[in-house]
């Protein structure tokens, strides 16, 4: 007996004797289940296919209505010549369809903080880390500065003619580049306060590194120059302690600009006030200077008012140069609006 592709079952009508026959279409399990238990999967398959024959595909043939009236029919996604709507929906670049797109600020933008130098957490570690090396430093040499501190007082130049250890020269070129870089911050402030706060360069830290090898340069510039005209006029034991005094006064320095620095930094003083002691330190200095000079080159000369030349050609003149290179370099950074 051959198996059918349907199932027959006849139903008893209600009202009368009639029976209707009812097909209902194979299932694979219908199939699978006539086949013994022992079946292999090569003769399921071949009694799947048996029963079971693919039919034709037919393709809908009605015409695509998916479009804008006035427009043609669509075409193909990957087409690039379809319509515009086609290719970007109304939510396309809206941020919160596609969360890699940049969403902007909600709201009204407030006004930007202003730049202040204690919010500076580069300028914050550069001034501690400066002191605690000064501190640290200290500690070893001591007695030099306590020795050097009584010359300059009293002006003995028994102290003057002692050699400097390693370390001791080492703590003065430290604090002599120290004090750079303390001119070059309180220089910094300056600009930014009569100057201006925009500049070409990409980092406001640049311009302190030009203002630091600026002081730099006026340093060794100023000591080449004393030691050039002093070999002509005074004898190399006099020179060498010039170059001493000059070194311990740039440590003075520091230790009179870091206080200024600080107050500049984290407190509320006004600028006149701040600008008063400097030009107080400043002035300690130049007069400190012009006192070590009298001391080592002139208390034996008959002729006093040479030092006033030499002071003035020495000191005043190479100042006001660097005064003027440093303006000159400010507002040649400076973005002009």
């Amino acid at each position: 007996m051959i198996q059918q592709d349907s199932i027959q079952q006849t139903y008893q009508t209600v009202g009368g004797d009639t029976a209707v026959a009812v097909h209902r279409p194979l299932t694979p399990a219908q199939v699978l289940s006539w086949l013994p238990r022992s079946a292999t999967p090569a003769q399921q398959d071949s009694a799947i296919q048996a029963h079971f024959k693919p039919s034709e595909i037919r393709w809908s043939n009605r015409p695509d209505t998916l479009h804008l009236p006035g427009h043609d029919r669509g075409h193909n996604m990957l087409d690039v010549n379809i319509p515009q709507y086609y290719r970007e929906g109304f939510f396309s670049k809206d941020t919160l369809f596609h969360p890699e797109l940049p969403g902007g600020r909600y709201g009204v933008a407030g006004d930007p903080r202003p730049y202040t130098v204690h919010a500076d957490n580069v300028l914050t570690g550069m001034l501690l880390s400066s002191f605690l090396l000064a501190v640290v430093a200290f500690v070893f040499v001591k007695d030099f500065m306590l020795r050097h501190l009584k010359s300059l007082v009293y002006g003995n130049r028994a102290v003057n003619e002692q050699k400097d250890t390693g370390l001791e020269l080492q703590f003065e070129i430290f604090l002599n580049l120290l004090a750079a870089l303390l001119l070059s911050l309180l220089y910094y402030f300056y600009t930014l306060h009569y100057i201006g706060e925009t500049f070409i360069l990409s980092s406001q830290y640049y311009l302190i590194g030009i203002n630091f090898l600026i002081f730099v340069a006026y340093y060794l510039l100023r000591m080449l120059l004393y030691t050039m005209v002093n070999n002509v006029f005074f004898d190399g034991k006099k020179n060498g302690q010039w170059i001493h005094v000059l070194l311990f006064i740039a440590c003075v320095e520091c230790v009179l600009f870091f206080p200024i620095a600080m107050m500049v930094s984290y407190s509320n003083i006004s600028v006149e006030n701040i600008e008063f002691y400097f030009v107080l330190a400043l002035g300690f200095v130049k007069l400190l200077t012009i006192y070590q000079c009298y001391n080592i080159f002139f208390r034996t000369n008959v002729v006093k008012l040479q030092i006033i030349l030499y002071f003035c050609a020495l000191e005043i003149v190479p100042l006001l140069i660097l005064w003027g290179v440093l303006d000159l370099t400010a507002n040649s950074l400076k973005i002009n609006f």
